[in-house]
C-alpha cells in the first residue's frame, strides 16, 4: 500500500508539472459552464466533447482528464459520452465564502499531441441559509425620560448566501414604543437600528419583550429570530403617597411597653433608591416623642411609655414619608386611650410535686390560690385546665384549690404531661392567666421483655470455625433506667440429650450467639434451644423465644464405593463370555456419599480401559458397564476397567473403583441369562446380608482353594512326565466363582462340571451343564483374588 501511493504520489506530481508546461503553451481556448450549489452527485454540467469539437472516440484514444486547481476531483469526465458529471455536492458557501462570483478553475487534458482547455465551471448560489443571530437574546436599558426618536444599535444578524438571497430587511413584533430603522452603509450591509417612538414609562412597563425578525431575499424567503429584552430605568417623578391624610387607633391603657400600634405606611412609584420610603415624627410635641416611637423603614410606631386614660385621652400624631430623591408626603394618626379591665388573675403555688410513680392513684401534685385585684365582674374568676387530661382541680377553701391525679398513670403511655392552669376573670374585655406545670411520671417495672420475633431461625454451615458469630436475638423493654436493661441467657434444653452448653453461647448484654464448637452435618443437621431475657427491675420480668439452627451441608465427603468394594484385597473379577453380544452386561458400579443434596448426587464415568473401545459406560448415575462391540479372539483375555465416581459438589470430590474383567470360552448359551432375568428379590436384598454371606463363603472358599491348589500342583508334575489327559475329581465347582449379586456378569447361582483337556497344546476351560443352583453370596475383592490364584493353578496364564 506504500509503495502504491508513492506511486499515485509521483504520477500526481508529473500531471500536474504537464497541466503547468501546458499553461505556458496554451492558447487562449476556454469553456464556461455554471451549475447551482448542492446539485446531486452524477448530475449532467456539459458535453465537452461538443464543446470542444472533438469527438468521443478522440476523447478517449487522447486519455482526456479534469485536473482543478486545487487538485480536488470537483468534475468526472465520462470518456464514453463526453459528458462532464458532477463528481461531488458543491457548496458555494464552502467554496468561496462571500465572493461572488463562485468560480472554479478547471484544466481539461489531452495528450497525443499534449493540448490543454481551460474550464471555468460558477457555482450558483441557492437559498439553503437561513439569517442567524448570534445572540439569542440582545439587551438594551433605556432610560423612562429618554426623549422620542432616540436610536439604539443592534447586533445585525448573519447570513452565509449571497446576492439576492442574502439578507435584505428587519422587522420587529407589534408594539406601542419601537420601529426598526435600516441606515444606508457603505459597505452595503444592512444594520438594525431601533427607534423610540413613544414616550417609556417605567411605572407602566419595567421591561418589553420584542422579537426581531431577519429576512433574506430568497424565494421562498427565510427568516431568523432573536430576543429584544428592554429593560426601562425609573427616575424619581413620583412623591411618596399614603392612602388616607387621617388613621385613628384606639389602644388599650394597659398596652405593655414596646408594644405594636400602627403601621403606617405610603407607596412611591419610582424604583430603586427614589422608591425608597423613610418615615418620621413631623412637628411632634415632647410627650408625643416620649411615649411613642416610629421605625423609619416599616413605618411601625410602638409604645416606648405606659399609657394612662386618666392622664391623656388621646394622641394627635403628624407623620412624614421622604423618598430618596428628597420628595415626601403627609398624614395624620389619632391615638385613643381606652379604659380597661387592666388588672389579670395572679396564680400563687403553695406546693408542687414535679414527679410522680406511675402505679399511684389520687396523688396531690399541686395546692395553689387566686387573687384578682378588680372588683365586681372583672374580681370574679374561673379556674381550669385542659381536657382529657387524668388529673382534676379539686376547690378546698376560698380561693384555694388542689390539683390531684385522677387515677393510676402508665408511663410507657406518656412520661411526661404539661399542665396549664388557667384563671380568667369576667371583666370586660376578660383578662387570663395561665400557670404551666409539668409532672414527670416515674417508672415502675410493670413491663417484661418483649423479643422481636416468638421464634428465630439461624443457618450456619457445618465445619465452622469455633466461635463464629452464628446471629442474634433481640429483646425490648418499654420501662426506663434499670428497668429496661435486659441481660440475655440459655435456658436449660427440653431435650436432655442435647449438649447444648457446648454447642452455642450467648453474649448476656447484646443477644449474639456464637458457636462454640465446629458442627457435622451428617451427625447434626438441626437442634432447638430457648433464649431468655431477664431486666434488671425489682421484681424482675423476663420473657423467652425459641431459636431454631439449621447446620447447612458442605461438601466434605467423598463418594464410597459399596461395590466392587475397594479394600485394597484381591480384585473383583468378572467373568464375560467370549460369545456375549453388543451390550452384555458385564457389571454395576454401586456409590454412595454421607453429604446431602447436590453434594450427594453423584456421577459415574469409565475413566480407563485396556481396550477403550471393548466396554461402555451406558448410565450416568449408575455406572453399568457393557460390551460396545462383538468379542473376537484377538481380545486380550484380561482386561482392567477404572470407573471414576464424582460428587456435584463445590470443589467436587471422587473416588475411583478398579474393576477386572476375565474373557471366557465355552459358556453355553441357553445358560447365559440377561439382567432383566435377575429376581427382584435378589436385587431387593440388602447390602448387610451380602456382606455377612460373602464372610462367611471367603472363609469356606479360602480352606478349599488350599486343598485344589495341592490338587492342581499334583497334576501338572504327573503331566510332566506323561503326555495324557488329566482330570479333576468330579464334584461340584467351587461357588466363588460365580457372579451371585445380580449385578456382576452372572444374574443365577450356577456351579458346573469342568473338565480340563491336555495333550493339544491348548488349556481350556469346558463350562458344561449346572449341577446345582448355588444360593446368592456377594463377590468381594477376595473373592476375585482367590478365582485368578485357581486360574493360574490351572495353568490358564490368559493375557
Amino acid at each position: 500500500m506504500e509503495i502504491r501511493g508513492a506511486l499515485d504520489l509521483r504520477k500526481r506530481q508529473v500531471l500536474i508539472f504537464l497541466v503547468l508546461l501546458g499553461l505556458s503553451r496554451a492558447g487562449t481556448e476556454s469553456a464556461h459552464y455554471s451549475v447551482a450549489e448542492e446539485t446531486e452527485i452524477g448530475s449532467f454540467v456539459a458535453n465537452l466533447a461538443r464543446d470542444l469539437g472533438l469527438g468521443v472516440e478522440e476523447l478517449s484514444s487522447r486519455e482526456a482528464r479534469v485536473v482543478s486547481d486545487d487538485n480536488k476531483k470537483y468534475l468526472h469526465l465520462d470518456l464514453l459520452t463526453g459528458n462532464l458529471l458532477l463528481n461531488e455536492k458543491l457548496d458555494r458557501d464552502e467554496l468561496c465564502g462571500s465572493t461572488e462570483p463562485c468560480v472554479l478553475h478547471f484544466q481539461v487534458v489531452l495528450e497525443n499531441p499534449l493540448q490543454f482547455f481551460r474550464v471555468e465551471l460558477r457555482v450558483k448560489d441557492i437559498n439553503d441559509h437561513s439569517p442567524t443571530f448570534l445572540d439569542k437574546e440582545i439587551l438594551i436599558k433605556i432610560s423612562e425620560g429618554t426623549t422620542v426618536g432616540a436610536t439604539f444599535l443592534m447586533e445585525s444578524a448573519q447570513d452565509l448566501d449571497v446576492g439576492s438571497n442574502s439578507l435584505q430587511n428587519y422587522t420587529i413584533s407589534p408594539n406601542s414604543h419601537f420601529y426598526i430603522k435600516i441606515p444606508d452603509s457603505s459597505d452595503r450591509k444592512i444594520y438594525p437600528e431601533l427607534v423610540l417612538d413613544r414616550a417609556l414609562d417605567y411605572e407602566q412597563e419595567a421591561e418589553l419583550r420584542l422579537t426581531l425578525t431577519a429576512v433574506d431575499g430568497g424565494s421562498p424567503p427565510k427568516s431568523g429570530t432573536t430576543l429584544v429584552l428592554i429593560k426601562v430605568l425609573d427616575i424619581n417623578d413620583n412623591a411618596p403617597e399614603f392612602p388616607q391624610s387621617l388613621y385613628e387607633v384606639q389602644v388599650p391603657e394597659d398596652r405593655p411597653l414596646g408594644s405594636w400600634i400602627a403601621t403606617i405606611s405610603a407607596k412611591d412609584l419610582d424604583a430603586g433608591n427614589y422608591g425608597k420610603i423613610s418615615y418620621t415624627f413631623f412637628h411632634a410635641s415632647e410627650d408625643i416623642r416620649k411615649t411613642f416611637e416610629i421605625n423609619p423603614i416599616s413605618g411601625e410606631v410602638n409604645l416606648r411609655s405606659p399609657l394612662d386614660f386618666e392622664v391623656i385621652q388621646s394622641y394627635t400624631i403628624n407623620i412624614q414619608a421622604t423618598d430618596g430623591g428628597g420628595l415626601s408626603g403627609k398624614c395624620t394618626l389619632l391615638v385613643k386611650v381606652m379604659d380597661i379591665n387592666d388588672n389579670p388573675p395572679e396564680v400563687t403555688i403553695s406546693s408542687i410535686t414535679k414527679r410522680i410513680p406511675e402505679n399511684a392513684s389520687e396523688t396531690l401534685v399541686a395546692l395553689f390560690s387566686i387573687l384578682d385585684q378588680d372588683s365586681g365582674d372583672n374580681g370574679r374568676m374561673i379556674c381550669s385546665i385542659q381536657d382529657n387530661l387524668p388529673f382534676f382541680l379539686k376547690p378546698t377553701f376560698k380561693n384555694f384549690f388542689t390539683l390531684v391525679s385522677e387515677k393510676a398513670l402508665d408511663r410507657e403511655s406518656q412520661a411526661e404531661y404539661n399542665i396549664t392552669i388557667t384563671v380568667t376573670d369576667l371583666g370586660t374585655p376578660r383578662l387570663k392567666t395561665e400557670y404551666n406545670i409539668t409532672v414527670l411520671v416515674s417508672d415502675v417495672n410493670d413491663n417484661a421483655p418483649a423479643f422481636t420475633q416468638t421464634s428465630y431461625t439461624l443457618f450456619l454451615r457445618e465445619n465452622n470455625s469455633p466461635a463464629l458469630h452464628i446471629g442474634s436475638v433481640s429483646a425490648t423493654d418499654r420501662d426506663s433506667g434499670t428497668n429496661a436493661q435486659v441481660t440475655y441467657s440459655l435456658l436449660p434444653p427440653q431435650d436432655p440429650q442435647l449438649p447444648l452448653a457446648s454447642l452455642v453461647s450467648i453474649n448476656a448484654d447484646n443477644g449474639h450467639l456464637f458457636a462454640l464448637r465446629s458442627l457435622d452435618y451428617e451427625a447434626l443437621q438441626e437442634f432447638e434451644f430457648r433464649v431468655g431475657a431477664t431486666d434488671r427491675g425489682s421484681p424482675a420480668l423476663s420473657s423467652e423465644a425459641l431459636v431454631r439452627v439449621l447446620v447447612l451441608d458442605a461438601n466434605d465427603n467423598s463418594p464410597f464405593v459399596l461395590y466392587p468394594l475397594q479394600n485394597g484385597s484381591a480384585p473383583c473379577t468378572e467373568l464375560v463370555p467370549r460369545a456375549a453380544e453388543p451390550g452384555y452386561l458385564v457389571t454395576k458400579v454401586v456409590a454412595v456419599d454421607g453429604d446431602s443434596g447436590q453434594n450427594a448426587w453423584l456421577s459415574y464415568q469409565l475413566l480407563k480401559a485396556t481396550e477403550p473401545g471393548l466396554f461402555a459406560s451406558v448410565a450416568a448415575h449408575m455406572v453399568e458397564s457393557c460390551t460396545a462391540r462383538l468379542l473376537s479372539e484377538r481380545d486380550a483375555a484380561k482386561h482392567r476397567l477404572v470407573v471414576l465416581v464424582k460428587d456435584n459438589g463445590e470443589p467436587p470430590r471422587s473416588a475411583t473403583a478398579t474393576l477386572h474383567v476375565l474373557l471366557v470360552d465355552g459358556f453355553s448359551q441357553p445358560y447365559l441369562p440377561l439382567p432383566e432375568a435377575a429376581p427382584a428379590q435378589a436385587q431387593a436384598d440388602s447390602l448387610t446380608v451380602y456382606l455377612v454371606v460373602a464372610l462367611a463363603s471367603v472363609s469356606s472358599l479360602f480352606l478349599f482353594s488350599v486343598l485344589l491348589f495341592v490338587a492342581v500342583r499334583l497334576c501338572r508334575r504327573s503331566r510332566a512326565a506323561s503326555v495324557g489327559r488329566c482330570s479333576v475329581p468330579e464334584g461340584p465347582f467351587p461357588g466363588h466363582l460365580v457372579d451371585v449379586s445380580g449385578t456382576g456378569t452372572l444374574s443365577q447361582s450356577y456351579q458346573y462340571e469342568v473338565c480340563l483337556t491336555g495333550g493339544s497344546g491348548t488349556n481350556e476351560f469346558k463350562f458344561l451343564k449346572p449341577i446345582i443352583p448355588n444360593f446368592q453370596v456377594h463377590d468381594t475383592g477376595k473373592n476375585m483374588g482367590e478365582i485368578e490364584n485357581f486360574r493360574n493353578s490351572f495353568g490358564l496364564n490368559i493375557q
